[in-house]
């Protein structure tokens, strides 16, 4: 697990591994990652009937420990059926409330991956919120953790991260959320 505080060099190197990993996108995985959220943006209005918010809460909320496929299945399924299922609780719980009504930032952990993740996917041109999740650390780290655990729950890590991302979004001209999209399919794509 990396450190909570980190040395200016650290910062520096976890910077570079995301500028590099950037830099060696194909144009073809560029255009994707660039057009990521976009996709999941229209996605989040398609299967909430144009409340983009709410279809985009329920996306983030019920996005841990899946994968997209498997998240637009079960988020789709949860708006047709009116009642979320196929995760575990606390999960199900927060969809049916935003599903119900409830603002997603009252419901979901705005200051970590998956209040960023609505964010990202409710606005795709916000250049505040970087989704830090383990593809996103173990590009800024150069080392893939599996199941090890990366502490992306404590504040001051994840933000750690996010920031790294920010300082690589501005010396590459785009903003955070694209980065983090490209190299994202960058390193998924790796093999």
């Amino acid at each position: 697990m990396i450190p909570v505080k980190s040395t200016e060099e650290q910062r520096i190197d976890y910077t570079r591994a995301i500028t590099e990993k950037w830099h060696a996108a194909t144009s073809d995985q560029k255009t994707r990652g660039r057009d990521w959220y976009v996709r999941a943006h229209e996605f989040s209005v398609e299967i909430s009937g144009g409340d983009a918010k709410k279809g985009a809460g329920v996306l983030a909320a019920l996005s841990a420990n899946k994968s997209w496929a498997e998240n637009c299945r079960i988020a789709q399924k949860a708006f047709t059926e009116g009642v979320a299922s196929g995760h575990v609780r606390d999960a199900l719980t927060k969809a049916n409330r935003i599903m119900a009504g409830t603002d997603p930032s009252e419901v979901l952990p705005m200051q970590l991956k998956t209040g960023y993740f609505y964010l990202c996917i409710a606005d795709p041109e916000n250049a505040e919120p970087v989704v830090i999740d383990r593809h996103a650390h173990d590009i800024a780290v150069r080392k893939i953790y599996g199941q090890r655990d990366r502490g992306l729950g404590a504040l001051r890590r994840y933000n750690l991260l996010a920031d790294c991302y920010r300082a690589a979004a501005q010396e590459i001209g785009e903003i955070p959320s694209k980065v983090q999209a490209v190299t994202w399919v960058v390193h998924i794509e790796r093999n």
